[in-house]
């Protein structure tokens, strides 16, 4: 597993331990030694160390049956206290809960994170068919229609880096793939002011998003809510 630019400024231990918590986001029912060591390409006794330091912490958890490793209580604090931390979500859900009242749908607040949409929070629908979604997961930008909207209001440059970064994996078959048609689509979201994933990232799944502007006039966030077709 390849790590961050190599920098005079980065501490290896750190980052090392780092990219084993993310290692252990793609399992969240465990993983052995074995399988954290071969994600990570490191020696069993590397990560066995880095492991052992993080447990001490409460970073990562070890189940006494069968030894396996998985993200630690501690991160679920501190996850909490960044997010109190956030006043945007205290400013946004007043707007949020009156949507959530007139629409009936879910609503979603999120931001982009390293070229994800990241979501910070939402409510759930008010109708007997919802769909799943969690506070802390992660979209794809080119096709979701909270993340066409901030990418909207990104510079070219930021785009172009973004879909390097993470290119446009088609999900459906209405899934945007060619950057030239998402620049023309970018440029729709701009003169209307919102944007639509109909059925980009899940089939018979529709989402209206809006940016939320800073006093800057930069888009940082930005709500959607989603109904089935």
């Amino acid at each position: 597993m390849k790590g961050k630019e190599d920098s005079s400024s980065h501490v290896k231990s750190v980052e090392r331990a780092l990219l084993l918590i993310d290692i252990l986001t793609t399992k969240l029912d465990g993983m052995s030694l074995t399988e954290i060591s071969r994600a990570a390409q490191w020696p069993k006794s590397t990560v066995h160390g880095l492991l052992a330091t993080l447990r001490d912490y409460h970073m990562v958890d070890q189940s006494p049956e069968n030894g396996h490793y998985r993200l630690g209580v501690r991160l679920f604090e501190l996850g909490n206290l960044v997010a109190r931390s956030w006043d945007i979500r205290s400013v946004a859900l007043p707007a949020m809960r009156q949507m959530n009242k007139e629409l009936g749908e879910m609503i979603q607040l999120a931001t982009e994170d390293s070229g994800d949409v990241l979501y910070i929070e939402k409510l759930d629908s008010t109708h007997l068919l919802r769909i799943v979604s969690e506070i802390g997961a992660r979209l794809p930008m080119h096709c979701s229609g909270l993340g066409k909207v901030m990418l909207a209001y990104k510079t070219p440059a930021e785009v172009k880096w973004i879909i390097s970064q993470k290119g446009m994996r088609r999900l459906t078959s209405r899934t945007i793939t060619d950057p030239a048609l998402l620049e023309k689509e970018l440029a729709k979201i701009r003169r209307q002011g919102y944007a639509v994933d109909d059925g980009e990232i899940m089939e018979s799944l529709r989402c209206v998003a809006a940016p939320i502007f800073d006093k800057e006039g930069k888009v940082k966030y930005a709500i959607s809510f989603w109904n089935c077709r």
